[in-house]
């Protein structure tokens, strides 16, 4: 796809402080291929995490931009991502969502894997040439780049892309803030969430880095804390956003709710209190004051171009979402926690999780309305003039997190790739 068959997508004008996204992005079905090809083929994505593999044998299925996943634990302890189809005749070789086995076979015609993606048996074996499994033609086949960043399992269908570690970039700073609060590792928690939403893929990745649609938004939800004494009223939402290069970027904020990583909150008692001031004591030992306060009295909305969201608020929530259509996306969440984190604790973070994070709770379906309300606002005819969205807001200015500089950060990127261009203008739109 080029520029000149859409017309220009970003319109970035520094002189006059606008930044416009063309409406057609959301709509168009051209532009969701390009962007397969060119985002989500070419960058790297979020497998799943190592806990979810733990013990040997251990595997999940997962479906990564219309990939068909296998992630295993073999009999060394390695981790490993396969395409999981059978090198024979295309069938499925693990046909659940996860489980614990030595061996897959594949249902059609009986050949056997183990864990490590070799081929170990197949009916008619005599009948192949001598040299059939030397040459290792019908062992599972790989992805072509699999990495795993303290226990943040991604994969790339690249095989020239370039080091995870670069990629992450900066935003490694504030996926460590997140990584950190566990003495002994994080886990995911038991459970995957997983919705769809009749709207553009890039219309959640704004609204996971926005910064100010909770105040009318979720009303009802801060209303609800502040009716169960659930809110700090001394601390204000306050912070700021940040671009972090390669299309990421991040809002760091303070909050009034309770986080149960040591930001403590009236409605949680004396022993609560006891317990949090204990998880901040150790942070302070074993990062230093500074880091350890920012890890548990600020909040993180945390975007790694292009679609993995980690949410470090009143509860971790780790979500991947991809197109189906230009107006259709399927939504997968799960919850992080520390591994030795205690009963009491562990509670209250599913407590909020599902309380406001989960698909039934006060913030999902509030943002599953909006943003299907914009999609419905996007058949508007294209020659009304209604063609634009804005995201200016805050440029020029000092950084605070209830601007828009975070979402231009994920819009500069996306352009770049979807159509190798920059459409930085130089005067007026």
């Amino acid at each position: 796809m080029t520029t000149s068959r859409h017309g220009p997508l970003v319109l970035d004008d520094q002189a006059q402080g606008l930044f416009r996204v063309a409406r057609k992005s959301f709509t168009d079905t051209d532009i969701m291929g390009a962007e397969y090809a060119n985002v989500f083929n070419k960058c790297w994505l979020y497998l799943g995490h190592e806990s979810e593999v733990s013990k040997k044998g251990d595997f999940v299925t997962r479906t990564v931009a219309r990939r068909n996943l296998l992630m295993t634990r073999d009999t060394t302890g390695k981790l490993n991502a396969f395409f999981n189809t059978c090198p024979h005749r295309g069938a499925e070789v693990a046909r659940e969502r996860k489980g614990n086995q030595k061996y897959f076979q594949c249902f059609y015609h009986g050949w056997v894997f183990s864990a490590d993606g070799a081929l170990k048996n197949q009916p008619g074996e005599a009948r192949y040439s001598a040299s059939f499994k030397e040459q290792q033609r019908g062992n599972l086949v790989p992805v072509p780049r699999f990495d795993n960043y303290r226990g943040m399992c991604f994969v790339n269908f690249d095989p020239q892309a370039g080091s995870l570690e670069d990629y992450l970039g900066n935003a490694r700073e504030y996926l460590d803030l997140v990584l950190d609060q566990a003495e002994s590792g994080m886990v995911i928690l038991d459970g995957m969430q997983e919705y769809s939403i009749r709207s553009n893929w890039k219309l959640l990745v704004e609204n996971s880095n926005d910064g100010y649609h909770a105040a009318t938004t979720h009303a009802s939800y801060l209303d609800y804390l502040a009716n169960t004494h659930a809110l700090d009223k001394e601390v204000a939402l306050r912070g700021v956003g940040v671009e972090l290069g390669n299309g990421h970027a991040v809002v760091e904020y303070t909050a009034p709710w309770g986080r149960p990583i040591a930001n403590w909150i009236p409605k949680w008692g004396d022993a609560g209190k006891q317990e949090m001031n204990a998880i901040h004591a150790k942070l302070v030992e074993r990062h230093g004051k500074d880091k350890a306060d920012r890890i548990c009295f600020k909040n993180r909305n945390l975007l790694i171009f292009p679609n993995l969201v980690v949410n470090d608020i009143m509860a971790v929530t780790v979500r991947t979402f991809y197109p189906l259509a230009p107006n259709h996306m399927n939504v997968n969440g799960w919850a992080l926690g520390p591994v030795e984190e205690s009963a009491w604790a562990r509670q209250y973070r599913l407590d909020n999780f599902l309380e406001f994070l989960g698909p039934g709770g006060f913030a999902t379906p509030d943002d599953v309305e909006a943003l299907e309300s914009c999609q419905a606002g996007y058949q508007n005819s294209l020659e009304t003039g209604a063609e634009w969205n804005d995201i200016s807001k805050g440029m020029g200015m000092d950084p605070s997190y209830d601007d828009e500089s975070q979402m231009r950060s994920f819009w500069k990127e996306w352009n770049r790739r979807v159509t190798g261009a920059n459409n930085t203008t130089e005067g007026g739109l």
